[in-house]
């Protein structure tokens, strides 16, 4: 069996940018550890080799890719958060979508009382539910 499973997010010069932001916005949230790439590496010096950080208890990975890719984050995977008030939703909801974009704006679905998807200003996409 796996030891773990984590989410791997691979941006190309904002890794660190994009951790800081995440872990900003949840309680309870660190970065645990950053690698960063030196000089002659394949990296940008200074850029993220690998860096672990937490979103409220889950583990996360992110890297700064070197190489330049072809492809982006999809919404076909997304960081699903329950949320407990109307409150709590509103404020992440404001903070991810800055600079990013609704897949699905705020509203009630039938499945929620009140859900958003968000594509963020990273690409990254979350869903974003009211318990």
């Amino acid at each position: 069996m796996p030891e773990k499973i984590r989410p791997f997010l691979m941006f190309e010069g904002r890794a660190e940018e994009a951790m800081n932001f995440y872990v900003s916005l949840f309680p309870g949230s660190s970065v645990t550890n950053i690698v960063r790439y030196g000089p002659g590496q394949p990296g940008k010096e200074g850029s993220v080799t690998r860096a672990d950080f937490t979103l409220a208890g889950q583990s996360v990975i992110c890297i700064d890719s070197p190489a330049k890719h072809d492809f982006g984050f999809t919404p076909s995977f997304s960081f699903f958060v329950d949320c407990l008030s109307e409150e709590e939703l509103d404020t992440l909801v404001t903070a991810l979508v800055k600079d990013g974009s609704f897949l699905m704006p705020p509203d009630n679905y039938g499945f929620s009382r009140k859900f958003a998807w968000i594509k963020d200003r990273f690409g990254v996409s979350w869903q974003i539910n009211l318990t």
